[in-house]
């Protein structure tokens, strides 16, 4: 049977390179693990990738900084809108505090009865530290960053949607929602998959916003992606989603480091089934100790490394 194992990875189009650096390395004290380029079209843009001390598939955030490019996205309904990450319940306070220093405007919210930090990516996107307690991802310690306070990984994704029924149909009876429905106002939430934690999809309706846009471009949400586990079951639940009559999921696609299809929901968010294959991984390009310290070329394009590196803003970090 077809099924989800939880969480894999989020990516974000943001703007800058460095400041995407700058925001999720020394403040956020996420792990730089990755530097390579976008693989879809002609124009390099870098993909950066963040994560936990151990780049657990459900901790990695992604980011293509496409300001350099001068292309710019618009947020709105129907889309991904925020980044959910996982925190211990007491290092909310901290974290609060730590954003306040560094200039980023943190407040606190209720969601569900409980306390979250708010928060904006310098590029505009929504964030929210929600505290979980029992978490057992190790957070990456560092840039100030004590061990007990670190970000586990990601507690999930906020969509967006004009009709929330779509989509809650979409997750229930095509996605494989474990869990049942959590409501609070305009907001439910549920959970996809077979993980207690990382896999949590949170719905709110939202008819006052403009459509947002679905292209690349600078301070949108991209796509939110759900780990098949293994390659077998990826197919398995590719053709139980078409054979549901959601044709609009792309053909596989090897990422390198994991291999993919993308399906677009019924109200917009996209979606992707990453499976982490036998010769893919973090560590099928550099040592477990020397993640993102140097930049990584998919083969296509080793032959044109200073072409694109000459066209790419250098990072320092």
């Amino acid at each position: 049977m077809a099924y989800i194992e939880g969480s894999h990875h989020i990516t974000l189009s943001v703007g800058h390179a460095q400041e995407d650096v700058d925001f999720h390395v020394q403040v956020l004290g996420l792990r730089f693990i990755k530097r390579t380029v976008l693989f879809d079209g002609s124009l390099p843009i870098y993909h950066l990738y963040y994560a936990n001390a151990n780049g657990d598939p459900s901790s990695v955030i992604t980011t293509f900084p496409w300001a350099q490019a001068g292309k710019f996205g618009k947020r709105g309904t129907n889309q991904g809108r925020e980044v959910l990450l996982s925190v211990p319940s007491a290092s909310l306070e901290f974290w609060r505090r730590r954003l306040s220093e560094f200039d980023v405007d943190a407040r606190d919210v209720e969601v569900f009865g409980k306390r979250r930090v708010a928060f904006e990516h310098p590029s505009g996107i929504e964030y929210l530290l929600v505290g979980n307690d029992g978490d057992e991802r190790e957070g990456h310690a560092g840039n100030g960053v004590p061990p007990e306070h670190a970000i586990h990984g990601l507690h999930g994704l906020g969509v967006h949607v004009t009709t929330p029924d779509r989509t809650v149909e979409f997750a229930t009876d095509t996605f494989y929602a474990q869990q049942g429905l959590v409501e609070q106002g305009d907001r439910v939430a549920l959970q996809i998959g077979k993980q207690a934690l990382g896999n949590h999809l949170e719905i709110t309706v939202n008819r006052g916003d403009d459509q947002g846009t679905w292209h690349y471009g600078a301070g949108t949400l991209h796509h939110f992606a759900w780990n098949a586990d293994t390659l077998q079951n990826q197919d398995e639940v590719k053709f139980e989603v078409e054979g549901a009559g959601y044709t609009d999921i792309s053909e596989l696609k090897d990422r390198k480091y994991f291999k993919s299809v993308y399906v677009r929901s019924p109200a917009g968010a996209l979606f992707e089934l990453a499976v982490t294959h036998a010769d893919g991984g973090w560590d099928c390009d550099e040592s477990p100790h020397e993640l993102g310290q140097r930049f990584q070329l998919p083969e296509q394009f080793e032959d044109r490394r200073e072409e694109i590196l000459a066209a790419l803003e250098p990072i320092d970090g």
